[in-house]
Parts: structure tokens; sequence; C-alpha cells
């Protein structure tokens, strides 16, 4: 299944419920997107997270749903790795 980015800006700081997660995870199952997980910027409005889904289509109607913003959503090939070989994702 593709790999995707998706960069997440957000107008107040995030905070994220265990219910509001289980709620945004329902809404992917109905996608077929799968949330693998995410990194929050240090002032909490800004997320950067990893999903596996079958388009950026799918991503972007379940952000929709969930009424989350998907600003970037970019598919990924591979990884960089620090000694300069490439890893699929």
């Amino acid at each position: 299944m593709p790999v995707f980015m998706v960069e997440r800006r957000y107008a107040d700081v995030l905070e994220l419920s265990a219910d509001v997660a289980d709620g945004v995870n329902q809404i992917n199952d109905d996608e077929g997107v799968r949330w693998l997980y995410s990194f929050l910027s240090a002032d909490k409005r800004k997320t950067y997270c990893l999903y596996e889904a079958p388009s950026s289509d799918a991503i972007r109607r379940a952000a929709q749903r969930a009424g989350l913003p998907a600003d970037v959503v970019v598919e990924l090939s591979s990884t960089v790795q620090p000694d300069g070989s490439l890893a699929p994702v």
C-alpha cells in the first residue's frame, strides 16, 4: 500500500485526546486509510503524519470528514539513509 506524508497546519494549539484519535481512526477505516504516526511541532500548531492509503484522495476525504486540515499530501517512495543509500518505504 502506498505511504504518504501529510502536513497539517492548525490555527490553534493541537489538543488530541484518546476519544478524538479513536474517532479519526474510525473515519480512516471507512476510507481505507491507516494512520501510522505523527510528529508534532514544538509550538503544537503543525503535524507531519505518516499514513498508508490507497490514494491521496482517500486521505483528503478522511481528513475532511474528520474536520482536519490536509495542507500538503505527498506520496513517498523511499527513505534516504545516513549512509546515502535508499530503502523502499
